[in-house]
């Protein structure tokens, strides 16, 4: 006789997630502060090569609650199992993946930003937040942050805290939001550094050096929970300092760093502030 599948006995932030999972919704959990947890020790400083640091959403394949939105899934048996067991019962909330299910979710910081989408993006369903209001659209896109005074985009890469499942039907993602972040999309400088005298090969443009350097500062920014600020300049000045002086340096490594940044609440301005900042003072 076949035995019945035991009913899991769970509550708080692990029961809300199994029912998103249940719906196909792809969820995290999120530690005190409302952060993702930590990288691991095997993960740190994404050793393991972790997902996020790809250019495409992805699952990570560690099977601990490490890598933040690329940690998402929608698989009872990684949520309940016994990898993240110690995470749940530190949880604070719960978060979840829009772009993994094709979602944008438009967050409106304060009052001004919810009067712009209410005069200027067409009516979908909306979640009240503590300080404003996540608009949820059908489709997935890039994510930025501070795309205008109070807004921000989260989709793709990117994680949003689950504040319940909000009113109103969905509608499809309007080209008006996805504007938002193409105008968004220059923060960063050209590098123009010199190559190397001597017209020897600059070690630094192996492909896994460099790759490796520019994912460990991708992670080093994104890992930050307080002092932000302080870690993207001492983080900028460190990929300088080893990369930016022969020539190895391109505005795609650059605008990978911006947008780390970026994720972390910092504004193109910062940004650019920032990599000026450092490049003073190695003297390039």
């Amino acid at each position: 006789m076949t035995q019945p599948t035991p009913i899991r006995r769970v509550s708080g932030p692990l029961r809300t997630a199994l029912d998103l999972a249940d719906r196909g919704v792809p969820v995290l959990p999120l530690s005190k502060g409302k952060v993702p947890f930590a990288n691991c020790p095997a993960c740190l400083y994404t050793s393991c090569g972790g997902r996020p640091n790809m250019k495409t959403p992805g699952p990570c394949a560690c099977p601990r609650p490490c890598h933040a939105w690329a940690a998402a899934t929608t698989d009872p048996d990684i949520l309940t199992g016994p990898a993240w067991a110690r995470a749940w019962k530190q949880a604070a909330a719960v978060a979840w993946h829009p772009g993994g299910i094709g979602l944008t979710v438009v967050d409106l910081d304060h009052a001004d930003a919810i009067a712009w989408a209410r005069r200027t993006l067409p009516a979908t369903r909306t979640v009240a937040t503590t300080r404003g209001e996540h608009w949820i659209y059908q489709g997935a896109m890039p994510s930025a942050n501070d795309v205008r005074d109070g807004v921000d985009i989260k989709s793709t890469m990117v994680y949003a805290r689950w504040l319940g499942p909000g009113t109103g039907t969905i509608t499809i993602l309007p080209d008006t939001v996805r504007a938002l972040v193409v105008r968004k999309q220059s923060p960063v400088r050209p590098v123009s550094v010199p190559v190397p005298a001597g017209g020897g090969e600059c070690p630094h443009r192996t492909p896994v050096f460099l790759e490796r350097g520019i994912a460990m500062a991708e992670q080093r920014i994104t890992a930050a929970t307080s002092g932000v600020h302080a870690t993207v300049y001492r983080t900028f000045l460190a990929v300088l300092s080893a990369h930016g002086r022969c020539g190895c340096l391109t505005e795609n490594h650059m605008s990978r760093l911006f947008a780390a940044a970026q994720t972390k609440g910092e504004t193109a301005r910062h940004c650019t502030d920032a990599w000026t900042n450092a490049r003073t003072a190695l003297g390039m």
